[in-house]
């Protein structure tokens, strides 16, 4: 009997509905890196984050103070028990990951321009 072999590439489907960074590095912190710097104007919670990602909880938890360490995302305020976060503009890796997602997103909609 054969084994089914677990896909490890998006289809074209899959990418086009997925966010830039997550779209060539399928992870959990491709998609929280996505959202927050699609989203970077504004702050969120760690249970926002998860929701809106698509991550579990504890994974987000996890992401953002890994994160939070590197100086990628800070902590903006208390909203209640909640901590809202937001990507740190002040950070070269920020930055950094700021400008390729923009590249890779540039690159895509150049693609889906020429197949249309």
């Amino acid at each position: 009997m054969k084994q089914k072999v677990k896909r490890t590439t998006l289809s074209e489907k899959e990418t086009s509905e997925t966010g830039p960074l997550t779209s060539i590095f399928p992870c959990s912190e491709s998609k929280i890196l996505d959202h927050m710097v699609t989203m970077k104007d504004f702050d969120y919670s760690i249970s926002d984050i998860s929701r809106i990602s698509g991550v579990n909880f504890k994974t987000t938890l996890n992401v953002i103070h890994k994160l939070e360490e590197q100086e990628v995302v800070k902590k903006i305020r208390t909203v209640g028990k909640a901590m809202m976060y937001k990507l740190n503009s002040d950070s070269s890796q920020a930055k950094s990951i700021n400008a390729l997602i923009f590249e890779i997103a540039k690159k895509r909609n150049k693609m889906f321009i020429k197949q249309n």
